[in-house]
């Protein structure tokens, strides 16, 4: 092991995730560490493959995305290609988050409403029960 690999348990302290994590991304060919044995070594690729994976999984990116994007990064265009998708797909899914908030605003909302409605009616009805005693 070398400054440049880590092994599988720096990289799940480094990423805070699981080596299944971990594991699950190699058989999904989404990761590419060197096999030593039953040792795997990560290399600065992989760490940089690893947060990219991790942000578009924050957003909302499936894995097949997620591999087409990196896939991308090996065409001899400087990248315009992979960017100019990234960014596209990006666009998508705010596009999509934002709707979703609205959503979540709106039934917040409604939630409140039915909440308050319901204080309201339990102060009623403890009024009235108390007076009646």
């Amino acid at each position: 092991m070398t400054a440049d690999t880590l092994n599988i348990r720096q990289m799940c302290e480094a990423f805070d995730v699981t080596p299944r994590t971990l594991r699950f991304y190699e058989a999904k060919e989404l990761l590419f560490p060197i096999r030593q044995g039953q040792k795997r070594l990560f290399t600065k690729r992989d760490r940089a493959r690893l947060k990219l994976i991790l942000r578009g999984k924050r957003f909302g990116f499936s894995l097949e995305e997620i591999r087409q994007l990196l896939d991308l990064y090996h065409m001899e265009d400087g990248q315009v290609t992979q960017l100019s998708q990234s960014y596209e797909l990006a666009r998508q899914h705010l596009a999509d988050m934002q709707a979703q908030k609205a959503e979540l605003e709106e039934a917040i909302g409604e939630l409140q409403a039915q909440m308050a409605w319901g204080a309201k009616k339990l102060s009623e009805l403890a009024k009235t029960k108390s007076s009646a005693a």
